[in-house]
């Protein structure tokens, strides 16, 4: 069932709102446009319907706030008023009101107004997830990874924690592509994505497909050296799944990994931690590939093959 928030300050409008609409969605009331602002960034709401006419903060004053913040400016939202003037629902629609719906409203158009924006707003968010996935491997894309990577920086600012940005690349591709053809490359390349996001599943962690063969992950509240242990046991699996490669370069398949971990200040910079783990990522290649090099908090380099001990 789809969430939908009822923001009124009658009790019986609301109540009758609900009564409409209870059988098919779920359905949350509030009487107040500060509890009703409250709400909606708690939770995970298909819909708003509002009231334009309310005491201390009208509706167009909430929808205004809404469509200001981050969280809840997608959010549709339906004004129901009793106002019946062209300029208060020019205001509403010009505020970012999907739809106007005039008191006294008869239950089937309530229904049917809701029904449709809802479906519209979930085919929005369909449209909007294809557009951030990559449509080889099924993980996130260049694009979510642009978006997403700033908001990780933030948070480990916010909350003091580590983050370590990794940077894959799999190892002697262009070889692997001359030698079985581009479809097989196409072949490992989701093998790979899958197999380390299989190892990558905390909800702190972030896994994407840069470009290419390449792919960037981003962990969370890892210190640097269990990230670059996990991150070992990353390219062991990658290597266990026995992916044949050109037997002149390489039994199996294998990727290499560079990373970092710090924890950020508001002074450092995302793009030149990103730029070391690229940096650990071209060291890991030079170093014989099929390994990962790590920068840890203090700068200094760990290294091992990651077919060895820890």
């Amino acid at each position: 069932m789809e969430r939908i928030l009822i923001i009124d300050d009658s009790m019986t409008q609301a109540d009758v709102l609900k009564s409409i609409l209870a059988g098919e969605h779920d359905v949350t009331v509030t009487h107040s446009a500060e509890e009703g602002l409250r709400l909606v960034r708690r939770g995970d709401f298909s819909l708003i319907l509002l009231d334009v006419v309310m005491p201390e903060m009208d509706g167009f004053s909430l929808l205004k706030k809404l469509r200001e913040e981050v969280l809840t400016r997608n959010t549709p939202v339906i004004l129901i008023t009793s106002l019946s003037d062209l300029e208060s629902e020019e205001r509403g629609l010009a505020l970012g009101a999907v739809d106007y719906i005039r008191k006294p409203f008869r239950d089937a158009i309530i229904r049917a107004r809701v029904n449709t924006h809802i479906k519209l707003y979930q085919y929005r968010l369909q449209v909007e997830r294809m557009a951030m996935v990559d449509q080889l491997t099924g993980v996130a894309n260049r694009r979510r990874y642009d978006l997403c990577c700033r908001t990780k920086w933030q948070d480990a600012i916010r909350l003091g924690v580590p983050i370590s940005l990794c940077m894959f690349d799999i190892d002697k591709f262009k070889v692997y592509n001359d030698t079985f053809g581009h479809p097989a490359g196409d072949k490992v390349i989701l093998e790979v994505a899958q197999t380390v996001n299989g190892m990558l599943r905390r909800n702190t962690d972030f896994f994407a497909r840069y470009g290419g063969e390449e792919f960037v992950a981003i962990l969370l509240g890892n210190d640097s050296f269990s990230a670059y242990k996990h991150l070992k046991d990353v390219c062991k699996a990658v290597e266990a799944r026995h992916i044949p490669h050109n037997p002149e370069v390489s039994p199996w398949v294998t990727i290499s990994v560079g990373g970092v971990t710090i924890i950020p200040q508001n002074s450092d910079s995302y793009d030149t931690y990103l730029q070391i783990a690229d940096t650990m990522l071209y060291d890991a290649k030079r170093f014989g590939r099929n390994q990962v090099v790590w920068s840890n908090e203090h700068m200094e380099q760990l290294r091992e093959k990651s077919g060895a001990g820890v």
